[in-house]
């Protein structure tokens, strides 16, 4: 089997792939979530801030991978400084057809050491209850479940009103660096 790399989303193309891979996770997670919960997720906002904002995955503060294996994109995971010598991880993502050969775990290891480098003594984030598999593994490389937090990122996605039924069902975690 082929080394997995990483690459950084710089180019057009590869924020076209990086942009698929976003909107394919987030239409998935928005089907079970508007069927299992009643709410919904602005995926066109969320995958447009994602490729738009210079500042929000990139150097000096965040990371934008894509995962490559056998010559093709497996996945997709970013960081960002969420607040002072605190950074996030996001829309961590590994295609169906990639799941089971450790590529979900190489890429958090990859951001945990990459957050780590940057300076950041916390490392959060936030996950849907039903994605048990994901929370197995972040728990594996040392994170723990905590409340919410300020400036998780679906504060900017949800009416207010929403957010406490938003909060019910996701997991908050974090862990120290």
């Amino acid at each position: 089997m082929e080394e997995l790399r990483f690459q950084e989303v710089e180019s057009n193309e590869q924020k076209e792939q990086a942009g698929a891979l976003i909107r394919e996770y987030l239409e998935w997670l928005n089907g079970r979530v508007k069927r299992d919960y009643g709410i919904e997720f602005d995926i066109n906002a969320m995958v447009e801030s994602d490729l738009a904002d210079r500042d929000k995955f990139r150097p000096p503060d965040g990371r934008f991978y894509l995962a490559q294996q056998e010559n093709a994109v497996a996945g997709v995971g970013c960081l960002k400084r969420l607040a002072e010598g605190a950074g996030e991880i996001q829309r961590m993502y590994v295609l169906p057809a990639f799941r089971g050969k450790g590529i979900g775990r190489a890429i958090v290891n990859r951001l945990v050491d990459d957050a780590r480098m940057i300076g950041y003594s916390k490392l959060k984030l936030e996950s849907l209850e039903f994605l048990k598999a994901a929370h197995s593994l972040y728990r594996s490389v040392g994170f723990r479940e905590i409340d919410p937090y300020d400036g998780n990122s679906m504060e900017a996605y949800q009416a207010a009103e929403q957010l406490g039924r938003y909060y019910s069902m996701t997991v908050f975690m974090e862990m120290d660096l």
